[in-house]
C-alpha cells in the first residue's frame, strides 16, 4: 500500500525537483553576480596604498593617513582606519583592533558563500533524486504498457529522468567555481589587511619617540687620564711626596 502511494507521487515529485533545481540555479547566478560586483567595487592595489599611507604617516601623521584611506572603498582601508584611530594607545592596542576589525568584516566578505558551497555539494544529489523518481515512474509505465508505442514512451520517460542529474551537475559547477574564487578573494583581503597592519606597526616602532636614549658619558674635562705615560708620572709624583714626608 505504501509503495503504491510512493509510486503515485513519484511523477509529480520528479517535476518538482526540476523546478527546484532551476530556482536554485537562478539564485546561485544572482549571488555570484552580487559577489563579483562587491569585490570589483572594492578592489585595490595594496602596494600603492601602502606606499601612500607610509608617506602620509611620515609627513602628516594620523590625519593625513586617514585622509588617504577615506579615498578608498576597499575592505583593507576600512580595517586600517579602525587601527589608526587607536595608534596613540600603543602597538598592542593596534594589534588587537586589527584582529577585531578583520573578524567584523569577515561576515561582510563571506556573504552568500555558505549558500554557494552548500549548493555546489548537494545539487548533483538533488538531481539524482529527481532521476530516481523519474525512473520509478518509467518502470511503472513499463509494467502497464503494451507494444512498441508503450516502449517508446517508457524510453522517453527514462531520458527525461536522466535530465535531472545533468541539470543538477550543471547547477553545481558555477556554484563550486564561485565559492572557490570568492573564498580566495576573501583570504587575499585578510592577507592584505595584515600586511598594511604590519606597515602601521613598523612605523610606530620606528618613530623618534621609540628610539633608545644614548648612554650618558663623563665630560672630557672630568674624565681621568688613563694612558700609560700619565700613570707612570702619577706614580713618580707619589714616590717623591712620600720621600719628602720621610
Amino acid at each position: 500500500m505504501l509503495i503504491q502511494k510512493l509510486m503515485f507521487v513519484a511523477k509529480p515529485a520528479s517535476a518538482i525537483v526540476l523546478y527546484l533545481l532551476m530556482l536554485l540555479s537562478v539564485i546561485s547566478i544572482g549571488v555570484i553576480i552580487e559577489r563579483w560586483w562587491f569585490f570589483r567595487q572594492r578592489r585595490v592595489n595594496v602596494i600603492d596604498l601602502g606606499e601612500r599611507i607610509e608617506r602620509a604617516l611620515r609627513t602628516g601623521g594620523d590625519a593625513a593617513a586617514l585622509g588617504v584611506l577615506a579615498e578608498s572603498r576597499s575592505v583593507e582601508a576600512s580595517i586600517l582606519t579602525d587601527a589608526i584611530k587607536w595608534r596613540a594607545r600603543g602597538a598592542e592596542s593596534v594589534e588587537q583592533i586589527l584582529a577585531k576589525s578583520v573578524r567584523q568584516h569577515r561576515s561582510e566578505v563571506e556573504v552568500g558563500l555558505l549558500f554557494l558551497g552548500t549548493l555546489g555539494n548537494n545539487a548533483p544529489f538533488i538531481g539524482l533524486f529527481g532521476t530516481v523518481l523519474g525512473i520509478m515512474t518509467s518502470f511503472r509505465q513499463l509494467g502497464s504498457s503494451q507494444g512498441a508505442a508503450g516502449m517508446d514512451n517508457v524510453m522517453g520517460s527514462i531520458g527525461e529522468a536522466l535530465t535531472a542529474t545533468a541539470i543538477g551537475i550543471l547547477v553545481a559547477l558555477p556554484a563550486v567555481i564561485g565559492y572557490n574564487v570568492f573564498q580566495k578573494k576573501g583570504a587575499d583581503i585578510e592577507e592584505n589587511a595584515a600586511a598594511l597592519g604590519n606597515l602601521l606597526l613598523a612605523s610606530m616602532k620606528s618613530s623618534p619617540g621609540s628610539a633608545s636614549e644614548p648612554s650618558s658619558e663623563l665630560p672630557s674635562s672630568k674624565a681621568p687620564d688613563m694612558t700609560p705615560a700619565a700613570s707612570a708620572s702619577a706614580a713618580k709624583d707619589g714616590v717623591k711626596r712620600a720621600a719628602e714626608v720621610i
